[in-house]
């Protein structure tokens, strides 16, 4: 690969310094955050935007990122929106606490905070600076692990807001908590990096459901950072909904660290953006931990969908799956790198991770890695991926019986995305994103049967 036809995302940073010293002037934060910006934005112009020469990166190129003028948006502006018009964004209808966010920025008209148990906090991070300054300080870029990518550092330096969800230990969170994200700048570089930190203490109860639309069309970047801290017993479910606009650019970064005998479930639907990245990390910090981690992405046109993933187990007696599926049409493309890290003090690990994509178009491809790095000696742990069209055998079993070589094509496919959202345990949600992705892949001609 000569020079020219490489990844060219390892710009010149100056632009970005000269908007930090700017944005350093104007924000008002605590004394302790600024040292932990500077070291974002120093990390960052160090290793600079990723390239095709990094291993991580040698499926994605994100030159495209790196080229777009950086305008990050730092004032508030409720846009158009109005509570009437979120009713058009999805799970409108859910009961739930709901934090609203507009070009990255806390909207407290168009949110919604049920009534919660005693010491229970659900709202904005940059109002959480002032009222739970101590809490804040504790967790706050203190469990970026090894996906502390130039991405991650970014959103370190800019994060102007978020969300943050606090549960004491013993409590329950009845009702899920919805984390709305609403792109509303069609400009040419906007960039939000919103930032949720999330932690529920021991034996605590808590779902949150987190979604990123947008009300217009255009390259904007959303460049998302969350943590979130599982304390020991407790019992955690989080949904991310990636729907933004078919010319956005999404990248996220989501580090999670989990405590003792821990239950934590995630699914990760992505459908939108021109080009989206997943980066993931666990960390099973103590004994007995339950991590499950799905994925769905649906992908069609010229989308490029990529989830990266790294599940370290780091002591014994714990179990993690990973099951994602891929449904891609057009000329759109996969990626998928999931690494399985066992530590030596890991033994009786039980791990599994399945990577299985359906290519409806001869000109859809994926590029997929599933990876066990084991240094401990009684482990239990598997991996593997599939990848191909629709099964003849399979739509020769259901004509066989009846069906129409159509409706066979349709419940085959049907059924390949229902493997990932009947893991979802909230029944409403669950029902919700079936529909969604129902609607989603009738709108595909060949799912329709009109291809």
């Amino acid at each position: 690969m000569t020079q020219g036809t490489q990844n060219q995302a390892s710009t010149t940073t100056d632009a970005y310094w000269e908007s930090f010293e700017r944005f350093e002037k104007e924000i008002k934060n605590p004394s302790w955050l600024f040292p932990i910006r500077k070291a974002g934005i120093s990390r960052f112009a160090e290793v600079g935007f990723p390239t095709l020469n990094d291993e991580d990166w040698r499926f994605t190129n994100v030159a495209p990122i790196a080229k777009l003028p950086f305008k990050p948006l730092f004032d508030t502006s409720k846009g158009q929106l109005t509570p009437t018009a979120l009713k058009n964004f999805s799970f409108a209808s859910l009961k739930g606490s709901r934090l609203v966010f507009v070009d990255g920025h806390y909207s407290k008209e168009l949110s919604s905070i049920l009534p919660q148990p005693e010491g229970v906090k659900i709202g904005s991070l940059a109002t959480a600076f002032e009222t739970d300054s101590a809490i804040v300080e504790k967790h706050l870029a203190r469990h970026i692990g090894a996906e502390n990518t130039a991405f991650t550092s970014l959103n370190t330096a800019f994060f102007h807001d978020g969300a943050f969800i606090y549960v004491p230990a013993g409590q329950t969170v009845a009702e899920p908590v919805h984390l709305l994200f609403v792109s509303t700048s069609s400009e040419a570089g906007a960039t939000t990096h919103p930032r949720n930190l999330i932690i529920a203490e021991k034996q605590s109860r808590l779902t949150v459901i987190e979604s990123f639309v947008s009300t217009v069309n255009g390259p904007y970047f959303t460049n998302s950072v969350e943590e979130l801290v599982i304390g020991e017993g407790a019992i955690v479910e989080h949904c991310k909904f990636q729907d933004e606009s078919p010319e956005a650019f999404h990248i996220a970064a989501i580090n999670v660290q989990l405590g003792r005998s821990c239950n934590f479930i995630a699914h990760s639907i992505a459908t939108g953006a021109r080009l989206s990245r997943n980066n993931i990390w666990t960390n099973l910090a103590a004994e007995g931990v339950e991590c499950i981690l799905n994925g769905l992405y649906l992908t069609k046109d010229d989308q490029l969908a990529d989830n990266h993933m790294i599940v370290e187990h780091a002591k014994p007696h714990c179990n993690s799956h990973e099951y994602y599926n891929g449904i891609l049409d057009d000329r759109s493309k996969g990626v998928f790198h999931g690494r399985i890290l066992v530590r030596p003090d890991a033994q009786k690990t039980d791990a599994k991770q399945t990577n299985k994509n359906l290519l409806l178009s001869e000109d859809a491809t994926i590029d997929t890695k599933p990876q066990l790095e084991i240094y401990a000696d009684d482990v239990k742990c598997t991996h593997g991926a599939t990848i191909g069209q629709l099964n003849d055998e399979s739509i020769f079993y259901l004509r066989a019986r009846g069906i129409g070589l159509e409706t066979a094509k349709q419940m085959l496919i049907h059924a390949f995305a229902g493997e990932i959202i009947d893991r979802i345990r909230y029944e409403p949600l669950r029902e919700e994103m079936d529909k969604i992705i129902w609607d989603r892949l009738e709108q595909n001609p060949l799912v329709a049967g009109k291809k």
